[in-house]
């Protein structure tokens, strides 16, 4: 799941990625804004929430992006906006503006 605040004085939007997961899984976010690296972006979990987080500050624009979860590259289930890779599986998106 994601949710894209509103944009800051620096002209960087506050987006927070989640996953829902139990706790005791390794779970990151790669995608081009860390150039594909699963251990750059790792996601904490949250007992309040239950659920595996991270917030980032991006420019508006595309993003393309897959959790890692135990190593397994995943599509974010909680996002509806899905495009096709070049490995014929498919990468989650979010449009920034």
């Amino acid at each position: 799941m994601v949710k894209i605040g509103k944009t800051g004085k620096d002209g960087l939007f506050p987006v927070c990625f989640s996953y829902a997961a139990s706790p005791g899984h390794t779970v990151s976010l790669a995608g081009v804004f860390n150039d594909w690296d699963p251990i750059k972006s790792p996601m904490k979990f949250n007992p309040k929430s239950n659920l595996y987080e991270i917030a980032l500050r991006l420019p508006s624009g595309d993003y393309e992006y897959k959790l890692v979860v135990d190593g397994q590259w995943l599509p974010d289930e909680g996002n509806p906006n899905f495009v096709s890779n070049d490995f014929g599986t498919l990468n989650s998106i979010i449009r920034i503006k």
